[in-house]
C-alpha cells in the first residue's frame, strides 16, 4: 500500500550528538562543558490548496443522473445491515440492482447515480465519464452556485471512460486544463469531487506513479495517485499545484468500496484527444493490424535468444489483417513502430490504437536472431481490440501428442494435440492440458511426433512453443532439463 510522503527535515541530529558526548578537551587538557547549541528546525510548509480551490472549485460539477434499471439477475444483498443501506440511500447512491422496488404498474424501475465532472468551455462543454452517464435517461448538473441545468451526451467512449456532456448555457466558470505529460511522480495534486454526494469535496496527496496499466484497460495509461477518491468523485478533475487539470478521476482499488490509497486518473492529453474526435466526428476511431500479442518474460527472451526481455511477441496473425498482408509472421518480435520503440505489448497496443486508419507505418521486428522492417497500413478497428495483450502461461515438454483430425485441420494448418500430461511432469507443473495444441516448437511447424522429437533434441537449454488453447494462442518458455535432453539424444 502506498502511503503519503510528508517530507518533514529535522536537524536536530547535532545536538543530539554532542550532548550525548557531553564534553571536549582543551589544550591544556582540562576538561571543560560543550556550549549549548542553538539549532533552528526547518520546518517544511505543506502545500496551501486555497488559492486553487477558490479559483477552480466553481467549475466542478456534481452529475445526477437516472437510468432505467435492466432486468437481468443481479447479486443479493441479503446480510448488508439496514443502516449501511439507509447511508447509501441518504448520499444519493445507486443501491445494487437486487434490493431496487418494483415500479409500479409493472414498468421497469429507474436507478439513480451520481458521479462528478468539470467545466472546459463557458458554453457548458463539460468532461466526465462514460460509466458516469452511461445509458442514462435523465442528466442533471448542479453547480455549486446553486443553479441546476439537464444536460445531454454529445459523446461518449467506453474504452477510455471518457463522456462529453453539455448544458445550455453561457459566462459559465471553468478550469485551467494543463499537460498530462509533464507530470511526475511525487509531485502534490489535489482532486475536487462529489464522493458520497458529498459536492465541491477536496482531497490531496501526491502522484504514485505514471503509466499504470489496469486489466480490461489496454487504452489509457492511468496515472496513480494517493489522494482520497471514493465513490461519486468519478469524472472528477486531478489538479496539479499551478491549478491545472492533469486527469480525470476515474477508478479506485478498494476491497471495502472505499479508499484505500489507490486512486486512478486518465490523462488529460488523451482525454482532450478524445474529447475532439467525439465532437468532431461523434465517435472514437482507433487504428488495428489484426495480431495477438504478448510480453516477452526473461525465459521466453531467453528461449529467442535475446539479451533484454524487451519487445510485443507476436502469437497470432489474423488471415487476411494488415499484419498477414504486410508479412508479419507469429514469432517476430516487435522492437519498434512509427519510429518509437516497443519495450512492452501496451505501447505498441497503444500506438496502434492511436494511428489513423488508411495510415502506412514502419514495424521494425526481430525474425529469426535478425531486424527486419516491414510497412504495414492501418484498418479500422470495429469493435472488440484487436492488438491486445494475451494471458501467459510457461510450461515445458513433458506431455503425448496425435497427429490433428480432419476437423481440426479446418482450422489450423499444422499442430498437434497434447493427449495426455505425465502426471508430476514439468508439463503438469506448468498448467499444460490434455487438448492444447502445439503450433509451433523452436520457431518451427509441427506435424509429426519426429518433427517435434527431432526439434527438442537440437534445443539446448530452453526453446520457445506456440501453444493454442481454445482459440488463445500464446508463446511459452520451454526449459529443457539435463535429463530430458540426453534421453532425446
Amino acid at each position: 500500500m502506498i502511503q503519503k510522503i510528508l517530507n518533514k527535515k529535522v536537524l536536530a541530529a547535532a545536538v543530539a550528538l554532542t550532548a550525548a558526548s557531553g564534553f571536549f578537551f582543551s589544550q591544556n587538557n582540562a576538561l571543560s562543558p560543550v556550549p549549548a547549541v542553538h539549532a533552528q528546525s526547518s520546518v517544511q510548509q505543506l502545500p496551501d490548496f486555497t488559492k486553487l480551490v477558490e479559483e477552480n472549485g466553481k467549475a466542478v460539477v456534481s452529475i445526477d443522473v437516472t437510468k432505467t434499471m435492466s432486468k437481468r439477475p443481479h447479486p443479493s444483498l441479503d446480510g448488508i445491515p439496514k443502516d449501511q443501506l439507509d447511508q447509501l440511500r441518504r448520499f444519493g447512491f445507486p443501491l445494487p440492482f437486487g434490493q431496487m422496488p418494483k415500479a409500479p404498474g409493472g414498468k421497469a424501475p429507474k436507478r439513480k447515480g451520481q458521479g462528478s465532472g468539470f467545466i472546459i468551455s463557458s458554453d457548458g462543454l463539460i468532461l466526465t465519464n462514460h460509466h458516469v452517464v452511461r445509458d442514462a435517461t435523465d442528466i442533471t448538473v448542479h453547480l455549486t452556485d446553486k443553479r441546476e441545468f439537464k444536460a445531454k451526451v454529445l459523446g461518449s467512449d467506453e474504452k477510455t471512460d471518457i463522456a462529453v456532456v453539455k448544458v445550455e448555457a453561457t459566462d459559465l466558470p471553468t478550469v485551467k486544463l494543463g499537460k498530462s505529460s509533464k507530470v511526475k511522480v511525487g509531485e502534490w495534486v489535489a482532486a475536487i469531487g462529489a464522493p458520497f454526494g458529498l459536492e465541491n469535496t477536496v482531497t490531496s496527496g501526491i502522484v504514485s506513479a505514471k503509466s499504470r496499466d489496469l486489466p480490461d484497460d489496454q487504452f489509457v495509461p492511468f496515472i496513480q495517485t494517493d489522494a482520497a477518491v471514493n465513490p461519486g468523485n468519478s469524472g472528477g478533475p486531478l489538479f496539479n499545484m499551478a491549478g491545472e487539470v492533469i486527469g480525470i478521476n476515474s477508478q479506485i482499488f478498494s476491497t471495502s468500496g472505499g479508499f484505500m490509497g489507490l486512486s486512478f486518473a486518465i490523462p488529460i492529453d488523451l482525454a482532450l484527444e478524445v474529447k475532439d474526435q467525439l465532437l468532431k466526428d461523434g465517435k472514437v476511431s482507433r487504428g488495428r493490424i489484426g495480431v495477438l500479442i504478448q510480453g516477452m518474460s526473461p525465459e521466453l527472451a531467453k528461449s529467442f535468444n535475446l539479451k533484454k526481455a524487451e519487445g510485443a511477441l507476436i502469437a497470432e496473425v489474423q488471415k487476411e489483417g494488415p499484419a498477414a498482408k504486410a508479412g508479419l509472421q507469429e514469432g517476430d518480435i516487435v522492437i519498434e513502430y512509427a519510429g518509437a520503440p516497443v519495450s512492452e505489448p501496451r505501447e505498441l497496443s497503444r500506438a496502434v490504437a492511436k494511428t489513423k486508419p488508411g495510415t502506412s507505418s514502419k514495424m521494425k521486428v526481430i525474425r529469426d536472431g535478425k531486424e527486419v522492417v516491414v510497412t504495414i497500413t492501418v484498418e479500422e478497428m470495429k469493435s472488440a481490440p484487436e492488438v491486445k495483450a494475451s494471458v501467459q502461461e510457461k510450461a515445458k515438454l513433458g506431455v503425448s501428442v496425435r497427429p490433428l483430425n480432419d476437423e481440426e485441420k479446418k482450422k489450423f494448418e499444422n499442430g498437434l494435440v497434447i493427449v495426455e500430461v505425465t502426471p508430476d511432469s514439468p508439463a503438469e507443473e506448468a498448467g499444460l492440458k490434455a487438448g492444447d495444441i502445439l503450433i509451433k516448437v523452436g520457431g518451427k511447424t509441427v506435424k509429426t511426433f519426429d518433427e517435434l522429437k527431432e526439434t527438442v533434441a537440437k534445443a539446448q537449454d530452453s526453446l520457445p512453443v506456440l501453444v493454442d488453447r481454445q482459440g488463445q494462442r500464446t508463446f511459452v518458455p520451454i526449459k529443457l532439463k539435463p535429463e530430458e535432453k540426453a534421453d532425446k539424444k
